[in-house]
């Protein structure tokens, strides 16, 4: 890839992971859902550009892969190895090259998948204690700006919750309307070359169709297309609200075994996200079952055929963020959602041993301190390790809501 391509390519966060993974492991795998630009990043790495690039999309190296996957990596002393969960055979093949050497050089290969091998079937070896895993989420809003960043997070984990207004202030972004930025996405073809919901409407029609036709019986694992594309629908038109596959089963009329595959499947292609409940009972009694989401909300408005966006859309945005910036820390905190069986909630919860932070996502320009009923409730339960709670909104205002409470554009944070 020439300087001048290079230079026009949206820097991303995960970059910054990758090139620090390559420093202490010999194997660094990128995984994410297709299309989110993991080739185009790796191949625009200058650290990685004297090494070949082998793709298991090139039916010859798979077939090679498959037979001879030793022959693969004798190729060069080092390489970037693309869509590896094609040919599982190559992990082991990997894993013996790695333990052979004498000398573990790190960063030697570079993988890159569009499914998860910590929890493929398939996968005999996941190069457990060889690799660093690094996973590409759809551009944040920021990356799509053209910052390799992702929101403030770190620093509101850091800052006291006097300083967040000030903090925030500082980090202004340009204004978005955030049902825009849904109906877009975070895909880079739809996200930031496509200009009209037409355009995009046609490139997810095709992204589906691939997905289904071909990564999903490249997992040998759906027989019926028909009712998987229902189960899809139905995820995305519950998105924000609590898993219930026997509900699922029952509104698109097939069993609960077999949604649970089928999430599973979803979740192993880096298309839903099962976001875990914050757990830490102290008086109250709390809801454990996982919130549904998506990877992308473009994607997940087209699958759900919906045209204008819900309250819902902008939490997942706030998530997609959140989930970016998650996987880029070196120490990785928890992003989880907190309910009580009462109906008190909490969107997100950040979490790390020594502090949380809960954030609350309101889709309106205007909010008032009932908006915050569940965040002072969940101050009043863990106000040791939580200083103080965020409710993000859709207008512009930034202002004290509570004196426990800060409200903030949602754009100030992502």
């Amino acid at each position: 890839m020439s300087p001048a391509n290079r230079s026009s390519i949206l820097p991303r966060a995960a970059q910054a992971a990758i090139e620090r993974a390559c420093r202490l492991a010999p194997v660094v795998v990128l995984l994410g859902a297709r299309q989110t630009g993991k080739t185009t990043l790796v191949r625009s790495m200058p650290s990685l550009a004297d090494r070949p690039y082998l793709t298991l999309d090139d039916f010859d190296l798979r077939a090679q892969a498959e037979q001879e996957p030793e022959a693969v990596l004798e190729r060069a002393p080092a390489m970037v190895l693309d869509e590896v969960q094609r040919a599982p055979a190559l992990l082991l093949a990997i894993k013996r090259a790695v333990d052979a050497s004498r000398k573990r050089t790190p960063g030697r290969f570079v993988l890159t998948g569009s499914a998860n091998l910590l929890m493929m079937q398939n996968v005999a070896d996941t190069l457990a204690g060889r690799a660093v895993y690094v996973t590409l989420w759809p551009f944040t809003r920021r990356e799509r700006l053209g910052k390799a960043g992702t929101g403030p997070w770190s620093e509101l984990l850091t800052a006291p919750f006097a300083k967040w207004r000030e903090m925030l202030d500082a980090d202004a972004g340009p204004r978005e309307d955030w049902r825009a930025v849904a109906r877009a996405g975070g895909l880079p073809v739809p996200a930031h070359e496509l200009k009209t919901d037409d355009d995009r409407a046609v490139w997810f029609s095709g992204y589906v169709q691939t997905y289904l036709e071909r990564d999903l019986q490249n997992l040998r694992a759906v027989q019926d297309l028909a009712d998987f594309r229902r189960l899809m629908r139905a995820a995305c038109l519950r998105i924000g609200g609590l898993l219930n596959q026997t509900e699922i089963g029952r509104d698109v009329g097939i069993s609960q075994p077999q949604v649970h595959r089928f999430m599973n499947l979803l979740e192993v292609s880096y298309q839903a996200v099962r976001l875990p409940a914050y757990a830490a009972n102290r008086t109250r009694r709390l809801i454990k079952a996982p919130k549904l989401y998506w990877s992308d909300t473009g994607l997940a408005m087209f699958l759900a055929g919906e045209t204008e966006p819900r309250g819902a859309h902008l939490e997942n945005l706030v998530l997609a963020d959140l989930l970016a910036w998650r996987d880029v820390q070196a120490r990785r905190p928890e992003v989880l959602y907190w309910r009580t069986a009462t109906g008190l909630e909490v969107d997100f919860v950040i979490e790390t041993p020594k502090r949380v932070v809960p954030i609350e996502v309101k889709s309106s320009t205007r909010v008032n301190p009932a908006d915050a009923k569940g965040l002072e409730a969940f101050l009043d339960e863990y106000g040791g390790l939580a200083s103080g709670g965020l409710l993000l909104h859709g207008g512009t205002e930034t202002f004290p809501l509570t004196k426990r409470v800060l409200a903030a554009p949602w754009w100030r944070l992502c």
